[in-house]
C-alpha cells in the first residue's frame, strides 16, 4: 500500500489533499474496474504518481476526473477521482512490478510462501499481474518489457555485487525503469518535449527509491541475514545521504525543466514530500504539528483547571443504526481507514483521525510548512507549493 512518497495531511492542506486522494482512489478504481478486486492490493503510493504527473501537465484537467460512488476509505461518500490514461499507466507500472516482487519472494521462499501450495498460487496471481500490467501499458502505448527487464537484471546485478561495487550499479535498473515510466506521462499528456527532463526526475527518483529501501531495511536485513545493498558494496551511511541529498537536488532541477499546467501537486510530492522521506529514512526529521505542552508550568489537557478552554463539539450527524454502521466499521477495518487517515464514525458519522495517521509525519509546521518551503528551494513562489496561508 505504502511507498517512499508518504506525504502528511497537515502539510499538504485541504486542497492538494483532495487532489492527492483523487489519484489515490483514481489507481485503486482503475486497478478494481480493469482487473478485479484482488489487484487492488498493489494500489501504492509511488504508483500514483504516475496518474499526478499525467494530469499536471494536461491542459484541461477536468477531463482526467470522474465522480465515484461511496467507498469505506471515504467514510463511505462520493468524491471526485482521477481516470484516463494517466491512471491506466500508474496500474500497469504497479501490476508489473508488484508481480515482479512476488515472484522474487516466491523464489526466496519468505514466510509462507516457503510452502508449495501457497507458493503455487502465488505464482499464478503473479503471472496474471504481470499479464494484466503489459496488456494495460500496451492500451496505452507504453512497452512494459522495460521494467520486466530492469527486475531480471536487478537479480543479476546483486548476485554479483560486492565490497568496492559503486552503489549507483546495483541502483540502476530501477532508475531505468523509472526513468521510462516517468517519461511516458509526458506522451500521455501530449507534450513531447517533456519526456527528457521528466525521464531525468524518475530516474533519480529510482535511485533514491531504492537507497531509501536499504537504509531502512539494513538493521532488520542484518538481522535476518538477508541481502542488503549497503552491506554488500560496504556503502557507508554518510555516503548514501550524498547520493540521496545530490538525487533530491537533481530532480527539483529536472521539474524545473518541465512545462506543467499545473505543478501544485507534483511539486508538493517531488520536491518537499521527498525530502521530507529522505529526512525520515536517515532519522534527521520529526513531526512538529502537534503543539508541544508549555514548559513554564505543568501542562493540563483541555477542560481540566488550568487548561485551554474545551473545543466545542461539532454537532452530531444523523447516525447509522447499528448493523449499518457495524457494515461500515467492518468495510473501514479491511482497508486499515480506521488506522491511516480520516473516517467518519461508522454510528455517528463524525469525523475523526485514524490512530496512525500521524505515523509517517515528519517536520509538520503549523502552517502546513508554508513559511518554511521557501527555504527549502531555492525560492520558489510559496503559492506553487500549494500553501494557503498567506505568508
Amino acid at each position: 500500500m505504502f511507498g517512499i512518497v508518504r506525504p502528511c495531511t497537515h502539510r499538504l492542506g485541504e486542497s492538494l489533499k483532495s487532489q492527492w486522494m483523487a489519484h489515490l482512489c483514481g489507481l485503486c478504481l482503475t486497478l478494481r474496474g480493469d482487473h478485479g478486486q484482488l489487484a487492488r492490493v498493489v494500489t501504492n503510493y509511488d504508483g500514483l504518481l504516475i496518474s499526478v504527473l499525467t494530469e499536471a501537465q494536461a491542459e484541461t484537467a477536468g477531463a482526467w476526473r470522474r465522480t465515484a460512488g461511496p467507498c469505506p476509505l471515504r467514510g463511505m461518500r462520493t468524491a471526485s477521482v482521477a481516470r484516463g490514461e494517466g491512471a491506466r499507466l500508474a496500474a500497469a507500472v504497479s501490476l508489473v512490478l508488484a508481480s515482479a516482487r512476488m515472484r522474487d519472494h516466491v523464489a526466496d521462499g519468505d514466510g509462507l510462501l516457503a510452502r508449495r501450495p501457497v507458493a503455487l498460487a502465488a505464482r499464478r496471481v503473479a503471472a496474471r499481474w504481470g499479464a494484466a500490467g503489459a496488456r494495460t501499458g500496451s492500451d496505452v502505448g507504453f512497452d512494459t518489457a522495460v521494467l520486466v527487464d530492469a527486475v531480471d537484471r536487478q537479480l543479476g546485478i546483486e548476485a554479483l555485487a560486492g565490497r568496492g561495487t559503486s552503489l549507483l550499479t546495483v541502483t540502476e535498473p530501477t532508475e531505468t525503469a523509472t526513468a521510462a515510466a516517468f517519461a511516458h506521462t509526458a506522451v500521455l499528456a501530449g507534450r513531447p518535449r517533456n519526456a527528457e527532463p521528466l525521464a531525468e526526475a524518475g530516474r533519480l527518483f529510482g535511485r533514491l527509491a531504492h537507497l531509501l529501501d536499504a537504509v531502512e531495511d539494513r538493521e532488520a536485513d542484518a538481522a535476518s541475514g538477508a541481502w542488503n545493498p549497503l552491506t554488500a558494496t560496504a556503502t557507508p551511511l554518510a555516503e548514501a545521504r550524498r547520493l540521496a541529498d545530490d538525487a533530491l537536488h537533481g530532480i527539483r532541477l529536472a521539474l524545473g525543466e518541465v512545462e506543467f499546467a499545473d505543478a501544485k501537486l507534483a511539486h508538493r510530492l517531488l520536491v518537499h514530500e521527498l525530502r521530507a522521506s529522505v529526512d525520515r529514512a536517515f532519522g534527521t526529521a520529526s513531526c512538529a504539528h502537534r503543539s508541544a505542552p508549555s514548559l513554564a508550568g505543568p501542562y493540563a489537557p483541555p477542560g481540566f483547571p488550568g487548561g485551554p478552554p474545551q473545543p466545542p463539539k461539532p454537532p452530531r450527524r444523523d447516525g447509522r443504526g447499528l448493523l449499518a454502521g457495524c457494515a461500515v466499521w467492518a468495510g473501514l477495518a479491511c482497508t486499515c481507514q480506521l488506522c491511516c487517515g480520516e473516517y467518519d464514525d461508522p454510528w455517528t458519522r463524525e469525523r475523526k483521525d485514524g490512530l496512525c495517521r500521524d505515523a509517517s509525519c515528519s517536520d509538520c509546521g503549523d502552517c502546513a510548512d508554508c513559511c518554511q518551503c521557501c527555504g527549502d528551494c531555492d525560492g520558489c513562489d510559496c503559492c506553487d507549493c500549494g500553501c494557503d496561508c498567506g505568508c
